[in-house]
């Protein structure tokens, strides 16, 4: 075979290319928010409140003011004026309902663990020691946080309060009927970094080394807070360890240093401690949840009726999208939900991976199992009979959907035909009870405006730049990759800059948006960006590429060749050099998809789970997963697959370990402690199966690809639960499973 005059491409989009951040990451190069080295940083520490509801009558910090290094002790006795908190009928956050807490502005109690001081002093030691001594005396009221207990004080969310289609409760007039309550627990986030900011004001100008999941997003926040302009405000979060929803917003933490550092004159560090984790910076808000399903003998569904409660505030309202799988997930003429809030006295909610979702799809597809046994059939079957072909909430086409693959190749690679239906009916070799459960799990697929700048130099480097953040999925590679295939500049030449608010507008890296939507704008002006050399090359004097046309021009690797003279080519140094140019910059705006006004857009996936439970303990481990994903393209095939073992990781703890347990005399939560709390450790996972369908989406994005953060996780504890009965035969329909609930396996 002839060799090939034009160089091959660089692996990029698709590829397994290692994270272009990793050697940061495992050498220590990585700043993270509490890591910067700031000139006269000084050290502020948190003091909670001791009740869940009340008022401080008497908060004494005279001991701790007298202490060497202490420069101050802040609180509602003598914190700054915030201007937004003053009027907060006109500075109200737009993304949720109420008021949100206002740090040290008053002397109301609305939650245990509530910041009610901050000791500021030269050394982290001495700040801790300041802290200790502070005494604060309260006035208590009666509290109530107890979800179940107060399930009549519900209100209204402003959005997804009812849906309905067809006949309300039509399961009841069905020959096959299901019924149930199910319960999911409070689960807190816990991040390997904890919330922290270093806050610094230089007159009116504030800067933040802040952990946050929207650089942007937290900079609008205190431009409100403070009646700033944009200007005056600067945001810094290039690496974030973990966030998983929970830095979506300004928490307490990062509020209490910028208030500190306008007291003291001085740039203040704030980094939460592990017990502030739990009731000041969101959580998973436990849900309670009412399924009826009802189906004929064959399996054609008749009607669904979804009913949810979730837990917020009493200062806030936050909902989730508890209900939406129910929604759209299989074909049915008569559905209806409803969802209400119920206030208690405790911090905001927050979103939590696969929010809502992940708790609405366990009732869903928990009840789809108890169907499958009630009609004796099979529950790949029963989802297969009731396929959606369109969405059942909406009525429209799919933008893509392959969920039958996912079904069909996920059986396939478990040997789920080899399951033997009656429950206890298999064991493992060594005596274990032997269990085989399924679900399906479906989540959002959507697209929001963003903007990318591009900027090649003449050495031929291309830097590429948005405000977007990576929490840990690998934005900057897969952002990387897909400069690269725009380009024509190979992935080792791209440096993606990310986590700056003064970079172009990114949104909020969550809802598994933020390949679709900042990589849209990547593809769009490094695109752009090419489409300029090409004509600058074609613009060049003298030899250059030759007289041709811009459709006979390639870009590979850094160069553009003219495909009819004999393999001539030009490096994109060179194009810049002989315009004498100092560089190509580009700014491109991806607006949303208009032709998705006609679709629905959704990522798929088949969960199946098995189970080996001690017959005399009743110890759930799970001990083998597969899990096939439709997605839309796959970006990065190693960062993907990283992707769903977390989620399929995290869905283990959901489902047999993770709840935050308060004590309800005292509003306050027990075990909140990675010693008490308890999640996955290695010896808990098993072998985990990850497939992608990866079939690119044509309608949503210009780069084929959907959601892929959160859709793993969505679905997948039904899986484990489904396969915990079959193996007891005990139905168990409050997470997480523990040994407590199928006691008695030998009887």
């Amino acid at each position: 075979m002839e060799k090939s005059l034009f160089p091959a491409a660089a692996a990029s989009v698709g590829e397994p290319l290692s994270r272009v951040d990793g050697r940061l990451k495992v050498t220590g190069g990585a700043r993270y928010a509490a890591e910067h080295a700031v000139p006269g940083c000084v050290h502020g520490v948190l003091v909670t409140s001791a009740i869940a509801r009340g008022r401080i009558k008497r908060l004494d910090s005279a001991a701790a003011e007298k202490l060497p290094g202490v420069l101050a002790v802040v609180s509602h006795l003598n914190s700054p004026n915030v201007p937004g908190y003053q009027n907060p009928a006109t500075n109200q956050n737009p993304r949720v309902e109420g008021q949100e807490f206002r740090v040290f502005f008053d002397d109301q109690i609305h939650f245990s663990n509530q910041p009610v001081a901050l000791a500021v002093a030269e050394t982290l030691e001495q700040a801790q020691h300041a802290a200790s001594l502070i005494r604060v005396e309260y006035e208590a009221a009666a509290h109530q946080t107890t979800l179940a207990a107060s399930l009549g004080a519900n209100v209204t969310p402003k959005e997804d309060a009812e849906f309905s289609k067809g006949q309300a409760d039509a399961y009841k007039t069905a020959p096959v009927r299901v019924e149930q309550e199910y319960r999911t627990a409070m689960q807190v986030h816990n991040p390997m970094e904890t919330h922290a900011a270093i806050a610094l004001w230089e007159g009116d100008k504030l800067t933040v080394h802040n952990k946050t999941q929207g650089p942007k997003l937290a900079q609008q926040d205190l431009m409100r807070m403070w009646q700033l302009p944009a200007g005056n405000v600067q945001v810094h979060s290039q690496f974030v360890g973990g966030a998983f929803g929970g830095s979506s917003r300004i928490w307490p933490p990062e509020m209490a240093a910028i208030l500190a550092a306008k007291k003291v004159a001085r740039p203040v560090k704030v980094m939460g401690q592990r017990d502030q984790e739990f009731n000041m910076v969101g959580y998973r808000p436990q849900s309670i949840q009412k399924l009826g399903l009802g189906a004929t003998p064959d399996g054609t569904l008749v009607g669904i009726t979804h009913q949810a409660y979730g837990m917020t505030s009493r200062h806030e309202q936050f909902g989730e999208r508890i209900v939406h799988p129910t929604k759209s997930s299989y074909q049915t003429p008569n559905l209806n939900t409803s969802y209400r809030l119920v206030p208690l006295d405790v911090s905001t909610p927050c979103w939590t991976r696969g929010p809502g979702e992940t708790s609405g799809s366990f009732a869903l597809e928990s009840a789809m199992d108890e169907l499958a046994y009630a009609l004796n059939m099979d529950p790949l079957a029963l989802r297969l009979k009731n396929y959606a072909d369109t969405d059942p909430e909406n009525g429209k086409p799919w933008s893509s959907k392959h969920l039958r693959e996912c079904y069909e190749r996920g059986a396939a690679l478990f040997g789920w035909r080899k399951r033997t239906p009656a429950p206890r009916s298999m064991h493992s070799a060594d005596g274990h009870l032997l269990g085989w459960g399924m679900s399906t799990g479906i989540y959002k697929a959507e697209r929001s405006v963003a903007t990318a700048r591009a900027r090649l130099l003449p050495d031929g480097t291309l830097l590429v730049q948005s405000a977007t953040a990576d929490t840990g999925p690998g934005t900057a590679t897969i952002m990387t990759q897909i400069a690269a295939d725009a380009s024509g500049v190979s992935p080792a030449n791209i440096r993606f800059e990310l986590g700056n608010s003064a970079l172009p507008e990114a949104p909020l890296q969550a809802g598994s948006h933020t390949a679709t939507s900042v990589g849209s704008a990547v593809h769009e002006v490094c695109a752009a960006l090419k489409q300029q050399l090409l004509e600058l090359a074609l613009r060049l004097p003298g030899n250059g590429v030759g007289k041709t046309k811009t459709e006979d021009l390639m870009a590979v690797d850094g160069f553009i060749l003219n495909s009819r003279k004999n393999g001539r080519r030009l490096s994109y140094g060179e194009v810049l050099t002989q315009h004498q140019l100092p560089a190509l910059e580009v700014t491109k705006k991806a607006e949303k998809s208009p032709e998705m006004k006609a679709y629905s857009g959704k990522s798929f996936c088949a969960n199946f789970v098995e189970v080996r439970v001690h017959p005399l303990t009743s110890e759930v481990r799970v001990s083998r997963v597969v899990s096939v994903v439709d997605a839309g393209r796959v970006l990065n095939a190693k960062t993907a697959r990283s992707q769903v073992l977390g989620s399929v990781v995290w869905g283990i703890g959901i489902a047999l370990m993770e709840s935050a347990q308060i004590d309800h005399r005292y509003g306050r939560i027990v075990n909140h402690d990675l010693a008490e709390y308890h999640v996955p450790v290695n010896a808990d996972i098993p072998e985990i199966e990850v497939e992608f369908i990866d079939h690119p989406d044509a309608v949503l994005d210009p780069i084929g690809a959907k959601g892929l953060g959160e859709i793993g996780l969505v679905g997948f504890t039904a899986a484990v639960a489904n396969a915990v009965y079959h193996a007891t035969g005990k139905r168990v329909r409050e997470l997480p499973i523990t040994p407590d609930k199928l006691v008695g396996l030998t009887t």
